[in-house]
């Protein structure tokens, strides 16, 4: 049985079989009527269309095309490891977010669409995934029994972005986070982020710096780039404003992120960006702002062990993108 029945200009919300189901309409005229069932590993998609001139074979769900189609009905019968969904974790929760579009032909008067729609679960206590999302949204990354992920979000950080164009000026929200099975409480940190147009860092790549210094927001000083503030230790949320770099081309961000006690701040485990009249501010504490002075010069730390053989924490590298930033004038 069908547990949504959603208008396209209309944003549903419901429960299903332990699921909760988003469906995120775009603001367009009402055509069509879509039903959607988030099943344990599985999702079913029937829609309706009231164009007669619509063509439902040519409906896409991520990778995958319609399992069956009439005249006027796709569905779609498909396993969440299938079609290209995108799996971001976040907190006790796990959300499988696809697309589904609709490619018209170059002679039709129907107009292409795409509709974000998404299936969240409960976080199982034991569920633990070593998958490396590949994907131009967002990526999951495991190391031992922490699991980090990274991606770009939608404008109030609710859910993954449903677009990767970016015009110069505009803010790009990202968020980072680490879901840990059997430590104690960790504090999440963006120890290093560089722009570049490669999804692998070559020593001839052209780089941008973004984050460096052991967390410095450099973007900060010079624009409106800055840390959001936590929602919870695990999290770090940047809104970060495009810059002129690659312009038109594919830019990936690298980053390293560390999962690190929270009592353990020091100048090189950090969080700092730069605010206008009041100068280097830490995320986490106003009254240790201090730690942010280094910002300047050259931020060093008195140990001298690898922070990935510490017990206090573990550093993951991940990489966003691709995305494109674009000129506004072009």
């Amino acid at each position: 049985m069908h547990c949504v029945s959603s208008k396209h200009a209309v944003m549903m919300v419901s429960f299903c079989q332990g699921a909760l189901l988003l469906s995120l309409a775009a603001a367009m005229a009402v055509y069509a009527d879509m039903k959607v069932d988030c099943g344990p590993d599985f999702v079913t998609l029937m829609w309706t269309e009231s164009r007669p001139q619509a063509d439902t074979s040519l409906l896409r769900l991520g990778s995958c095309f319609p399992t069956s189609f009439s005249a006027g009905e796709a569905y779609f019968y498909v396993d969440l490891t299938d079609c290209n969904f995108r799996i971001l974790v976040t907190g006790d929760v796990l959300l499988y977010s696809n697309d589904l579009t609709y490619v018209a032909s170059d002679d039709s008067y129907n107009l292409a669409f795409t509709h974000p729609v998404v299936c969240a679960y409960e976080r199982p206590k034991d569920w633990y995934s070593s998958q490396q999302i590949y994907d131009p949204v967002f990526k999951t990354y495991g190391l031992g029994d922490l699991q980090f992920t990274i991606g770009l979000m939608n404008d109030d950080f609710s859910g993954p972005a449903e677009f990767t164009s970016y015009p110069l000026g505009s803010i790009i929200p990202i968020m980072a986070s680490v879901v840990q099975k059997t430590h104690q409480p960790l504090l999440l940190l963006l120890e290093e982020c560089v722009a570049a147009t490669t999804p692998e860092l070559h020593p001839e790549s052209t780089m941008y710096p973004i984050i460096s210094n052991k967390g410095c927001l450099l973007e900060s000083v010079s624009s409106q780039s800055k840390f959001e503030p936590r929602q919870k230790s695990s999290e770090m949320r940047l809104s970060l404003q495009t810059f002129t770099f690659a312009m038109r081309e594919e830019v990936f961000i690298h980053c390293k992120l560390l999962a690190w006690d929270p009592n353990g701040l020091d100048s090189t485990k950090k969080a700092c960006h730069f605010v206008k009249g009041h100068g280097w501010e830490l995320l986490d504490n106003l009254a240790q702002s201090s730690l942010c002075d280094c910002c300047e010069s050259k931020c060093k730390s008195r140990r001298q062990r690898s922070v990935a053989s510490e017990k206090h924490g573990m550093v993951q590298k991940a990489v966003i993108g691709p995305f494109t930033i674009t000129d506004v004038n072009s």
